[in-house]
């Protein structure tokens, strides 16, 4: 290895791991390899992506909690321009952090990726003034699967830090994410409460 460096059970939450790549630079700029198979198998994450995502966002747009439901995607999502807190909900049945959720700021600047696994939702939040993000995933995106919580669901309580000169009522969100179901009612639903 020693291409990467992988931090691991990120807030307690086994599978979350956060990938720092080696950036090699000089007068010139950079170079750093953003995703080597061999490397990222070796540190555990030996699936295969089959597509790549990339969104721009402004200031204050909030996307998320998003996931598959029949689908399930294994993620690895970074920031190419800007910066975001990005955050990972743990909704495996049975899982001893069942609830628990992780946050990590991306930016243009720490290159830093963020390893979300199967049965998480997650979403980000654009804290600069743009954003860039990007994101490997391993499944095709079905259109008909697509679930979610309310990002401000209490029981959760992601404490999303507020974009500079911004509040929680001027975050921007799609019509879909201003009314996602709450934590409570996808337990009810799936038989967990």
């Amino acid at each position: 290895m020693g291409k990467i460096k992988v931090t691991e059970d990120c807030g307690g939450i086994a599978g979350l791991k956060v990938i720092e790549p080696a950036v090699f630079g000089d007068a010139r700029g950079y170079f750093m390899e953003t995703y080597n198979y061999r490397d990222f198998a070796e540190a555990g994450i030996g699936c295969q992506f089959v597509q790549d995502n990339q969104s721009a966002s402004k200031k204050g747009v909030l996307r998320g909690l998003h996931f598959q439901i029949e689908y399930p995607q294994d993620k690895l999502v970074r920031v190419i321009s800007g910066e975001v807190f990005d955050v990972a909900v743990d909704l495996r049945e049975g899982s001893p952090t069942f609830g628990k959720w992780y946050g990590i700021r991306l930016t243009a600047e720490n290159k830093k990726q963020f390893f979300v696994p199967k049965h998480f939702a997650h979403g980000f939040l654009v804290l600069s003034e743009y954003a860039e993000f990007c994101y490997k995933v391993t499944d095709f995106y079905h259109p008909n699967d697509e679930g979610g919580i309310l990002w401000s669901d209490g029981e959760i309580g992601v404490d999303w830090p507020m974009p500079d000169g911004m509040t929680a009522e001027q975050l921007i969100l799609s019509e879909k994410d201003l009314v996602q179901e709450s934590f409570a009612a996808y337990k009810k639903a799936r038989g967990l409460a």
